[in-house]
């Protein structure tokens, strides 16, 4: 007897091309899907490819893909790639229904990284399909200016604001500073503000 067959876990998933009318949402799915990223996922799909299966149980219920089968009927499609998770009882699917989701929401980005990859495609790639808003969009790959305001000076201590447009546009700042907290000690503090002026 092969191993796969002694667990199915360890098993290829087949995908299957279904009819979207044939495939039935969790009725108590927690995550929303807006119009606006129903609508990006529609044109990613448009652009890349159906490339992520919809993820069922063995009677075509949905664990993952909520989203993207919206995105599918959007488009005006009639057939899906899924895969059955045919392992999971149901306590594990209503369980990865929600892992699965927040999850993915754990991930962060590295902004100076994310900054060059997409400056690498602003010349021959619509934006839209990356999933960032307009003002995102700006924020990351804009000029910005950066104030530090001493609020407090006691004995050895300092703190500072740093002001941004956006949380991507700080850490990127932080990251440049070489610092970690907005509270520092004043020999660092002048020694952050020195190098600013230098390089303006």
């Amino acid at each position: 007897m092969k191993a796969s067959e002694n667990n199915p876990k360890s098993t290829n998933p087949q995908i299957e091309l279904l009819n979207v009318d044939s495939l039935i949402p969790y009725v108590n799915n927690a995550r929303i899907h807006s119009e606006e990223q129903v609508l990006q996922l529609a044109s990613s799909i448009k652009e890349f490819g159906f490339n992520q299966p919809i993820l069922l149980d063995a009677d075509n219920g949905l664990v993952a893909g909520h989203g993207r089968l919206l995105a599918a009927k959007k488009l005006g499609l009639e057939n899906v790639p899924c895969i059955r998770l045919k392992h999971l009882t149901d306590a594990q699917k209503k369980a990865y229904i929600i892992a699965d989701n927040k999850i993915a929401q754990n991930a962060t980005w590295d902004f100076e990284l994310l900054k060059m990859e997409v400056e690498n495609l602003k010349e021959n790639f619509d934006f839209k399909e990356l999933g960032f808003s307009r003002d995102e969009l700006d924020n990351l790959l804009g000029e910005f200016e950066h104030a530090i305001d001493v609020i407090d000076e006691i004995d050895e201590s300092v703190n500072f604001i740093i002001k941004c447009g956006s949380i991507a546009e700080k850490e990127i700042i932080k990251n440049k500073l070489g610092i970690t907290t907005e509270k520092t000690t004043y020999k660092t503090f002048m020694e952050i503000l020195n190098g600013l002026n230098s390089n303006r």
